[in-house]
């Protein structure tokens, strides 16, 4: 029986590999310039392997019943991780996949086949781009986990943004976001105040450690119009292999500080990680 082997492409975001997990019989890790980026197996489409995704399946399961279907939007596909999470456990749901790197989805749609049956469209996008144009009230859930390498771009940070977002989700829905940062914590708390100055509910789910500022890592951030299952998110996450913190209510405010929502003039990249922050974990 024939081995899986590597895959090499070189698109708009880089070189991007695909390479099987020789642990696991169908899975793939998918690295851009040398860094993890996703981790898919065919096999166990629920099986998370990164901290972060896992942190944002936690959400995913708890902003409706278990296994009904939902409307979702995936801004940044990867090798669609998440969508595919969805629609395993969610079967039924309708889901949009915008990913700005056309090489990149093509590469995963050739080698990484999508689920059979899975309600599942990919576009070829800018992100914020696509955003204005999708219509209104037309959507259960919002993921932003998009990078520009290995930055969130700078344009998808603003309050404009964010409005975008808003106008795109239904009157309960809830937005997520992946996002990197480290102590002092300048770009999360001004994407803290921006999601904030749109919408009134507002949680972060992060490790103890990227909290206490001992080193660089991903946030998960939740805001909607309704109030977030923050308990059953705690019971969650605490059970991961690597817990993590749910912040919320005041102490989320403290956190916030005197950090002001982001104009589109003012808007930045997310920072550049150091040398050997992201791997798999």
């Amino acid at each position: 029986m024939n081995e899986p082997m590597p895959v090499t492409a070189v698109t708009d975001q880089g070189t991007v590999k695909l390479m099987p997990d020789i642990d696991r019989k169908r899975a793939w890790l998918l690295t851009v310039d040398g860094a993890p980026q996703s981790y898919v197996d065919l096999d166990e489409p629920a099986h998370l392997e990164f901290e972060y995704a896992r942190r944002l399946g936690h959400v995913l399961d708890t902003v409706a019943e278990p296994g009904r279907p939902l409307d979702v939007l995936h801004l940044g596909g990867g090798a669609l991780t998440l969508p595919r999470y969805v629609a395993a456990t969610r079967p039924g749901s309708r889901q949009d996949v915008v990913e700005a790197d056309r090489g990149l989805l093509e590469l995963v749609a050739e080698h990484l086949p999508l689920p059979v049956g899975a309600d599942m469209r990919l576009h070829a996008a800018d992100a914020r781009a696509w955003l204005e144009t999708a219509p209104a009230d037309s959507t259960d859930v919002l993921v932003a986990d998009v990078f520009g390498g290995s930055r969130v771009p700078a344009h998808l940070t603003s309050v404009a943004y964010v409005r975008e977002a808003g106008r795109v989700l239904r009157a309960d829905g809830v937005y997520l976001a992946n996002l990197p940062d480290a102590a002092p914590f300048a770009f999360l708390r001004s994407q803290l105040a921006t999601l904030g100055a749109v919408f009134e509910e507002l949680v972060l789910i992060a490790e103890p450690g990227v909290l206490r500022g001992r080193r660089f890592g991903n946030a998960v951030l939740v805001a909607a119009h309704r109030p977030v299952d923050t308990a059953a998110l705690t019971r969650l996450t605490a059970a991961d292999a690597f817990p993590a913190r749910v912040g919320h209510g005041a102490a989320l405010r403290d956190f916030i500080g005197d950090a002001r929502p982001v104009r589109d003039e003012d808007a930045v990249p997310s920072p550049e990680p150091p040398d050997g922050a992201f791997g798999i974990g």
